[in-house]
């Protein structure tokens, strides 16, 4: 079942201390997310998040309590990764997996990460730009695009495999590329362990003395969708 529908709200923040600011539109970038805001990087898998008015009306939150960006009048928890949304006549976003409840849901809600599980909504990143605004619909083109692990273990193992030959990926920018917080990096040692020597040698702490280049994660979302409708 499509998801199509109305784009009901527009936040933005230029900084990570501020409030989602309302807005009547907002300019997405291609490649990079919503212009002005903290979370555009285009290098980033979360350069934008969408909610759903089903889950806000279920546990009757206040306005912005999921600090999204685009407030959509469907299920974000149904969206597939790599599902393609189009809004309005400009605007294409590709679905990238489900965001995680963090405990800055917290602080607007108590208990709110726990009570919301995994309906937070659906981080995305933009493949085409242009105005969006409020009231604009809402087209879902379908599963588009490769689809991406919503256990991050899995997106780490997926930016390793993407690492050229003589290269590797330091952990921050590693964290950076699968969509997680610097704080995992203390993680990583052992998980590349578990994955093995193949990925074990293409990644490393940032003071290594390892002489190979530092790949930045050219490409790794530059994959053209599999099909497009028209």
């Amino acid at each position: 079942m499509r998801a199509n529908g109305i784009l009901l709200g527009l936040a933005s923040r230029p900084a990570r201390a501020l409030h989602p600011a309302p807005f009547d539109s907002l300019v997405l970038r291609a490649g990079v997310g919503i212009e002005g805001d903290v979370h555009a990087d285009a290098l980033s898998p979360r350069q934008l998040l969408l909610a759903g008015t089903p889950v806000y009306e279920a546990l009757s939150l206040p306005a912005h309590a999921l600090r999204e960006n685009l407030l959509l009048d469907v299920d974000t928890s149904c969206l597939a990764s790599g599902t393609v949304l189009q809004i309005g006549s400009q605007v294409r976003l590709r679905m990238m997996f489900q965001c995680e409840a963090c405990g800055q849901l917290d602080r607007v809600v108590p208990a709110l990460a726990r009570r919301i599980g995994p309906k937070r909504g659906m981080l995305a990143r933009v493949l085409a730009g242009g105005l969006v605004r409020v009231g604009d619909p809402i087209r879902d083109l379908g599963v588009l695009a490769p689809s991406w692990h919503e256990d991050w273990r899995e997106r780490v193992r997926a930016v390793l495999d993407a690492v050229p030959p003589g290269a590797v990926v330091e952990y921050r920018q590693l964290a950076r590329l699968a969509g997680i917080q610097s704080s995992y990096c203390r993680a990583f040692p052992r998980l590349l362990a578990r994955l093995g020597d193949g990925y074990s040698a293409k990644a490393v702490p940032a003071q290594s003395p390892v002489a190979l280049a530092r790949w930045q994660g050219e490409g790794l979302y530059a994959q053209s969708p599999i099909a497009d409708p028209g």
